[in-house]
């Protein structure tokens, strides 16, 4: 059975291109992909339209307010995290892991809190319209399969990643040994393949946790398994803070700075997620454009945990081509909303341009919803998936109503579209997101 919407459409083309299509027929097949898509139907001609495809499916018509738009994508997500947001905030980040993270994570050694605090937190995120996630589990394998089976059970897209760390963490929290954080790594990349063949919706994602947490041996091993499954994506933090960076360089002091140090072994490549980046050289700059890498900018805990104010450079990123996508970091900030995530990257960016005395304009409303569905595809490589309506791409939709009872600034009889949409973006919550849908599924609990 196809849907059929008729009213406005809204998603993007590229970081500056924002499409708005307003009496917009969107047709998408039985099977979750998009069929067609045509602006400027006369409401009137819908039902000869459909008849003369052969379509005689139910028809959702839009009222004024309501739009659609592709699902948010998450391209950096704590999942053990999301009971923990709002703690620790301002406190300098090693200082943070040890007294907050470390602790809580610890916990999903007991696969029922993993169930329940899992469940919770996808529900959240498909709540908040967050169509695709990618996703650090915690250090155990069972409670990474968890995370998975409810990703597939409720309809998420994602990607799903057992955390590697056996140094610079806790006795209680840490992989026994080199051989049994890469054997538990196999383990989850199996089950996923098993539950999700054809990866309809899932993958697993290497996710070495840091350089600070993982020696030589185990990213050497990390490395290895990436070299031998080439679909896999891969996740890590990047240059996220300071202090993070000084502490690696005396781990690594081989090494000049991280991009050499992650690439020597063998993980940095066009499926890389980094997450942050606040502090990127220019040789830094040149070797992730070359690499192909992707950047999680993730505002709202570059600003509340860390240890300073740090406005990552996405002027830059977006200038020399770099993809770029937005992270929400779960328990690193305080907020599970990609929304929320805009709108701080829109001050990150002014501060940015302040910084840099004028270099880095801040950006505008256009390129943050780019970096929330389009520029977030890209960074994990599912931009011939989803990210926009193009033919073909599966259906991972919101569909806005911005009349509904909230804290949205309201609506006055003479804004345009574009002002709707932009009220939605600034003042919205998830009480205007009124249907989800991955792969033409509703999943919105």
């Amino acid at each position: 059975m196809a849907l059929v919407f008729h009213g406005t459409v809204i998603h993007s083309l590229g970081p500056t291109e924002l499409e708005i299509l307003e009496d917009a027929l969107l047709i998408v097949r039985a099977d979750g992909t998009v069929q067609s898509l045509d602006a400027g139907v006369a409401k009137s001609s819908v039902p000869n339209l459909l008849a003369a495809r052969g379509l005689d499916d139910e028809v959702r018509y839009l009222s004024r307010g309501e739009f659609l738009i592709p699902g948010f994508v998450d391209t950096h997500n704590h999942a053990p995290q999301y009971a923990q947001r709002g703690l620790g905030q301002s406190m300098h980040i090693l200082d943070w892991l040890d007294n907050v993270t470390f602790p809580n994570e610890a916990r999903f050694a007991d696969v029922a809190y993993a169930e329940r605090i899992y469940g919770a937190c996808v529900d959240g995120f498909l709540r908040q319209g967050i169509t695709t996630a990618s996703y650090y589990g915690s250090m155990h394998a069972d409670a990474t399969n968890i995370l998975a089976d409810l990703c597939l059970k409720k309809g998420q897209r994602a990607f799903v990643g057992k955390c590697n760390m056996n140094r610079n963490a806790p006795d209680f929290y840490r992989d026994a040994t080199v051989e049994s954080s890469l054997g538990d790594t196999e383990k989850c990349i199996e089950h996923i393949r098993k539950i999700d063949p054809e990866s309809k919706l899932l993958k697993h994602v290497l996710t070495p946790r840091f350089a600070i947490t993982c020696d030589p041996e185990l990213l050497q091993g990390l490395g290895q398994i990436a070299a031998n499954n080439p679909d896999l994506p891969i996740q890590t933090h990047f240059n996220e803070a300071e202090q993070e960076m000084n502490f690696t360089k005396t781990l690594f002091p081989q090494f000049d700075n991280e991009v050499d140090l992650y690439n020597s072994y063998g993980l940095l490549n066009q499926r890389s997620i980094l997450a942050h980046c606040c502090f990127v050289s220019e040789y830094e700059l040149t070797q992730l454009k070359e690499l192909g890498c992707g950047v999680a900018h993730c505002p709202i805990s570059n600003m509340t945990v860390g240890g300073g104010f740090m406005a990552a450079p996405i002027r830059e990123f977006l200038r020399r081509g770099i993809k770029v996508g937005l992270g929400t970091d779960s328990g690193g900030g305080f907020s599970a909303s990609i929304l929320d995530a805009m709108r701080q990257a829109l001050v990150a960016s002014n501060a940015r341009e302040v910084m840099s005395q004028g270099r880095d304009k801040g950006l505008d409303l256009a390129e943050i919803f780019f970096l929330a569905t389009l520029g977030g595809a890209q960074v994990c490589c599912l931009e011939d998936k989803v990210g926009n309506f193009r033919v073909g791409k599966h259906f991972d939709a919101l569909l806005i109503n911005s009349s509904r009872p909230g804290v949205m600034t309201m609506l006055e009889d003479w804004d345009s579209t574009r002002t709707i949409f932009d009220k939605f973006i600034m003042t919205g919550d998830d009480r205007n997101i009124e249907l989800v849908f991955v792969n033409g599924r509703r999943v919105k609990p």
